[in-house]
């Protein structure tokens, strides 16, 4: 399948059924009098966020979602039926944008979430409704109440724990795959990933779910590379981890880069916990580990924690320090006699 995290669709509810203008007129009834029902109702068009999806793949086949119509009134003080409602499902995590793909209508992040997003028109009022002392005959009816129509964006956010960041080739596919029973694609060229990839890892008896996303290059946030836009995926994590490629002769630069792109994003990306590893450190001996870790702690003004995906040096350490980030609510506590997710 597919994935998707963009989608644009077209909603409209349903419009209101009519007044019907109806007299009652029956042999033996000497006075008949006004008999014309109301119209029934336009339906609706709900969004809410279910299980088991993970990709607005379905929203590529198709775009348009019309709500039924309001049946008209009819005679014999009959209402007319009210129009279904339409309900787009989505995952977990789906922002529901504006047409300027600014303005935030709905954001879905609790299972079973439900949101209107476009109200059906009410049905109009038959001759019956408007009977009175002085009128005892009115021939008028209301017309139904019109849809709404409008353009709306879904966005997919995943809802992960952890967010890995890194230029492509930093070995961020290597340290999902090494921790979690996920498989990322794996290469020896940048931008194997093509699209964010979620894995549980565990460590401790707990258990959270880690986010990857494609590799950022510098001038990202002005749509080079693959372009920021994955980085929404890791906006909902409490923190990031943050892998520097070892054998990289400008790992300094290479910090400094990504580090550049997420305050060039904005929001509050930048201000979270964030974890920086020197990766890939199987392949130094140690005076070039020694010396990419001082440099690399000189830039980042802190910790710098080793490891390798490869050889799974230093995991056990990034994932505790990982776990230490997030709030016990969002974790998933095992019992003692439950086997680890992952084994150094």
């Amino acid at each position: 399948m597919k994935f998707l995290d963009l989608a644009k669709v077209y909603i409209r509810s349903g419009a209101g059924g009519n007044g019907c203008i109806s007299f009652r007129r029956e042999k033996y009834i000497e006075h008949g009098g006004p008999d014309g029902g109301d119209g029934g109702k336009g339906g609706s068009v709900w969004v809410e966020a279910v299980d088991g999806l993970n990709t607005l793949i379905d929203f590529r086949y198709q775009q348009h979602f019309f709500a039924k119509n309001g049946q008209s009134g009819m005679g014999r003080q009959r209402t007319g039926k009210d129009g279904d409602d339409i309900i787009l499902r989505v995952p977990v995590g789906t922002e529901i944008l504006d047409e300027d793909e600014e303005t935030v209508l709905a954001d879905m992040t609790e299972l079973g979430q439900r949101v209107l997003l476009a109200k059906g028109g009410n049905g109009g009022f038959g001759n019956l409704h408007f009977k009175t002392s002085v009128n005892q005959a009115p021939r008028r009816a209301n017309p139904g109440q019109e849809g709404v129509e409008r353009t709306i964006w879904l966005r997919l956010k995943l809802i992960a724990d952890a967010g890995l960041l890194g230029l492509p080739n930093a070995g961020k596919s290597t340290f999902l795959s090494a921790t979690s029973n996920a498989r990322p694609k794996i290469a020896d060229y940048p931008f194997t990933t093509l699209h964010p990839n979620l894995g549980v890892v565990g460590v401790d008896n707990a258990e959270f779910v880690v986010a990857d996303i494609p590799g950022l290059i510098e001038g990202a946030h002005e749509g080079r590379g693959i372009g920021d836009r994955f980085l929404g995926h890791v906006e909902r994590c409490a923190v990031l981890l943050h892998l520097v490629d070892g054998t990289s002769e400008t790992l300094v630069e290479d910090y400094h880069t990504i580090v550049g792109e997420l305050e060039a994003y904005g929001g509050e990306l930048a201000e979270k916990p964030r974890i920086t590893a020197l990766n890939k450190v199987d392949a130094l001996d140690d005076e070039e580990r020694a010396e990419a870790h001082a440099a690399l702690e000189a830039a980042v003004g802190g910790p710098v924690h080793l490891m390798s995906g490869v050889s799974r040096h230093g995991l056990t350490d990034v994932l505790r320090t990982l776990r230490s980030q997030i709030k016990e609510d969002r974790l998933r506590l095992k019992p003692e006699e439950e086997e680890e997710t992952w084994q150094p």
